[in-house]
């Protein structure tokens, strides 16, 4: 085991050719980015083979593999010149997650590892910078409590929210260094009033709980749904990239931001990005700060926008498809952090692959695989009839974050939303801003509002992947969701009161607006015309009404595969008849009741075939469960309305078999029932 290999550098993967299965989605780019010769911070990736061994090791990392992290590190150290925990510029590490398929928001990140009372010293004294410095290492803090302690964040946040609203400040660079030593010193000392112990001070002993915290973050709730929803093996585990921190935090001269190479949208060729000053990367993920267009780069850092603008160039073309990018700016130099595939719409990965083609980039074959089948499904999607849309005004406006059209009652939480969702009422889930437990509510939603964050933020990138239509960063209204309002100016809007969004245009209207089926553009068509140029199997469809065939053939199925023909008699008008051919006594009763079939079956068939004149249409003649025909004896509906059609008081219908009974052709219907059945007969 000792001799198997669980860590490498990010040079050392790309010169072993080690794929996303070892390295994760992260580790992998940013050895291929090391590759392209992109600028990023120096690190390591810890493969997902140590995720599994670290279950497998009864949830610890065993000895051999903590050497080699140690040992990588000490690499780190030589090519930053600075010491881990060291008294000159300390080195701080970034632990994140990195599965081989991107989980926007699901795993866990802790960046500033490696801070202490000392440490925080001595970057105060190698920076000049004593705010930086404590706002760094009160992040620290607030990070590892709340991921490699598994402990809410809340009570900690209210503390930087009271000492802001005592201030009168409204946003986080406003707290003064004073006051950040003053808000180090309570979160130390409400960390070793819940657990007991006083906050880590060694880095190695931070770095090894962070490194754990990763690998039990693939376990955690929110992960498994996300996989479960988009069909992740549990088996794939997740890498972990340690990296230097690179600081966007430092002053004006410094920022971070995430940018895509096109509109993850729309799929248009133009840089789709964002900027936030004087700030770390999780303040845009979290839509804890709303983000600046990325212009306002270009106005304060023409050099550094100039420098940022080919850097993402030269990626595209080097994994031939759009990018998503976080990156950081430390006293004017860029750093990127990673690059991915990044998320799309299904119209933008349409319009994407097409332009690829068109680019030279990749051929008409790989196109198509660019396209997930299950996105195409997001296109069938319904949007707002612009006639009714015109009759609603706009009653906020916000961030298309994530297009497509939704309507639904108003909900605060994720659990509301999926106990309204199961008992069949549409909703709307308004946020101040999502987070990563919020998904149950996201799934279970028609469309996400949120008062914060950017078109970056964990609402959009989530909303986005699911299909989902959000409007985000609606600065303008309030969500209070203890009293479950939404304030928007003078006016309030109450939980269960009906929004329409439309994330793509950002805005959202008052009431219910009509929705109209989508209308496939020309990508579709055309991506669709290279599947079946290089296809090698044929497509027909599972057909049992008229209109299912018409719909079949409308999106290219070759033909009907098999229809049920039993399927047909389930409509109010004919299903009574079914039951009477059912329950016959006789051979003439029963004739006679399917002679009252026979029209429906003709003109079924008749509507059909005209649907695929010259295609194979395969027809399962009659076998009906005869089960599924038969109201239960206690389904009072049913029998209410038979026993009016029959004139009758009372009838006993034989009860519906269930998994356990013997099958339905081995079980006759009782007499009275076939008494029912003969009196149907006659007077149908």
């Amino acid at each position: 085991m000792a001799d198997k290999k669980y860590v490498f550098s990010f040079k050392e993967a790309h010169e072993q050719k080690l794929g996303k299965e070892i390295l994760g989605g992260k580790g992998f780019g940013l050895a291929e980015m090391t590759a392209a010769g992109v600028n990023i911070p120096a690190g390591f990736t810890i493969s997902t083979e140590a995720c599994n061994l670290y279950y497998k090791s009864g949830k610890q990392i065993p000895d051999y593999v903590w050497n080699d992290v140690v040992a990588h590190l000490h690499e780190v150290e030589k090519l930053t010149g600075k010491e881990f925990g060291g008294k000159g510029m300390p080195l701080l590490v970034s632990v994140r997650s990195g599965a081989r398929t991107s989980m926007p928001g699901m795993m866990d990140t802790i960046l500033n590892l490696g801070l202490n009372d000392d440490t925080v010293e001595a970057m105060v004294k190698a920076t000049g910078n004593e705010r930086f410095a404590y706002d760094s290492y009160r992040r620290f803090i607030l990070m590892f409590t709340n991921i490699a302690k598994g402990h809410p964040r809340t009570e900690m946040d209210k503390m930087l929210d009271k000492l802001k609203e005592d201030n009168g400040y409204k946003l986080d660079t406003e707290v003064t260094a004073e006051q950040l030593k003053g808000l180090v010193a309570k979160y130390k000392e409400y960390y070793k009033s819940v657990f007991g112990e006083e906050f880590p001070t060694d880095p190695y002993v931070q770095l090894k709980e962070a490194v754990a915290a990763v690998f039990r973050s693939w376990d955690n709730p929110r992960a498994n749904v996300y996989r479960q929803m988009n069909g992740i093996p549990y088996e794939w585990g997740t890498a972990v990239n340690v990296q230097s921190m690179v600081f966007g935090n430092m002053g004006e001269d410094s920022g971070t931001g995430v940018a895509f190479s096109r509109s993850p949208s729309t799929g248009e060729k133009k840089i789709y990005a964002e900027f936030l000053p004087n700030a770390q990367g999780e303040d845009v993920v979290a839509g804890v700060r709303t983000p600046l267009h990325i212009d306002e780069l270009e106005k304060r850092m023409p050099e550094v926008y100039k420098e940022f603008m080919a850097t993402i160039t030269r990626m595209e073309n080097y994994f031939h498809d759009m990018q998503d990018m976080e990156y950081t700016i430390e006293k004017g130099k860029l750093f990127f952090l990673q690059a991915r595939n990044g998320k799309r719409t299904a119209r933008a990965a349409l319009k994407i692959a097409c332009d690829l083609v068109d680019e030279g980039l990749i051929d008409e074959k790989e196109a198509v695989l660019r396209v997930e089948p299950k996105q195409l499904n997001d296109l069938l999607h319904p949007t707002f009839d612009e006639a009714d849309l015109k009759k609603h005004d706009a009653v906020i406006h916000g961030l298309p974050a994530s297009p497509g059209a939704g309507t639904g009652a108003i909900v605060f939480s994720a659990e509301e939303c999926k106990a309204q969702h199961d008992a069949g009422k549409k909703v709307v889930l308004v946020r101040a801003e999502t987070s990563p437990e919020d998904i149950i509510g996201m799934v279970n939603s028609e469309a996400i509002l949120t008062a914060r964050g950017g078109m970056t933020s964990h609402a959009a990138v989530v909303a986005r992947s699911m299909g989902k239509c959000c409007v985000a960063g609606a600065t303008e209204i309030v969500v209070d969701e203890e009293a479950k309002v939404v304030k928007v100016g003078d006016r309030v809007f109450k939980e269960g009161d009906i929004l329409s969004v439309n994330g793509s245009t950002g805005l959202v209207y008052e009431g219910e607006i009509k929705m109209v089926p989508a209308n496939l553009g020309g990508d579709f068509g055309r991506l669709m015309a290279w599947a079946d140029k290089y296809r090698r199997l044929k497509v027909r469809a599972n057909c049992n009404t008229p209109e299912d065939a018409q719909n079949a053939r409308r999106f290219g199925a070759e033909g009907i595969g098999l229809c049920r023909t039993e399927r047909m008699f389930f409509a109010p008008d004919r299903i009574l008849n079914m039951r009477s051919m059912i329950l016959s006594d006789t051979t003439e009763q029963r004739e006679a009741a399917l002679e009252r079939i026979r029209p429906f079956i003709a003109d079924d068939f008749y509507q059909m075939y005209l649907a695929n004149p010259d295609s194979m249409v395969n027809i399962r003649l009659l076998d009906p469960p005869l089960h599924e025909f038969l109201p239960e004896a206690n389904d009072e509906a049913n029998i209410k309305d038979i026993a009016e059609k029959l004139g009758v008081v009372s009838v006993l219908l034989t009860q519906r078999s269930t998994p356990c009974s013997p099958a339905p052709s081995s079980r006759l219907p009782s007499r009275p029932a076939r008494n029912l059945a003969t009196k149907l007969s006659q007077r149908s």
